[in-house]
């Protein structure tokens, strides 16, 4: 991975998680402080709640994200502990579906009228579990370049033995 794209990707990753902190910070001022601009008609206290969980969500897969690209440009990420933080990125998304549903779930009475849109969601949440799954398929590609990368190793210190 040249320095641009390492550059660049890190610019992105501090923007986004600038941004999710400013909002999260925002959303807590606004349920410590209780100012509800709403007409009541939504539960905002939840909402506020699950949103402050969801945007953690997604700043831990972002630290991940730092980590495992800091892993990548020293040339360590073929290595035990890229899984570390694999697995922090799966259990992000994994969370952020249950989040969703959560939302879902606080959302479906007030769509009797038009269960579609529940439904949806629901789908919706499905599909970020499907991200999940994408992952972890990475992460079992990652565990065979591993594997690999030590078979390699040994192959090489027998070779240099006979040698």
């Amino acid at each position: 991975m040249g320095k641009l794209t390492v550059r660049a990707l890190r610019a992105v990753l501090v923007v986004v998680l600038t941004g999710t902190l400013f909002v999260q910070a925002l959303m807590v001022w606004a349920l410590v402080s209780k100012s509800d601009p709403e007409n009541g008609s939504l539960p905002l206290t939840p909402l506020r709640v699950i949103t402050i969980l969801g945007i953690g969500t997604a700043q831990v897969a972002l630290v991940c994200v730092w980590r495992l690209v800091t892993m990548v440009r020293r040339g360590t990420v073929f290595s035990h502990a890229a899984f570390r933080y694999v697995d922090g990125i799966i259990g992000a998304i994994v969370a952020a579906a249950l989040v969703w549903f959560a939302v879902t779930a606080i959302n479906a009475p007030g769509q009797r009228d038009d269960p579609g849109v529940t439904l949806i969601m629901g789908g919706i949440g499905v599909a970020i579990l499907g991200v999940a799954l994408i992952v972890l398929v990475l992460r079992m590609l990652l565990a065979q370049a591993v594997a690999r990368d030590v078979e390699a190793a040994q192959m090489q210190a027998e070779l240099d033995e006979v040698i």
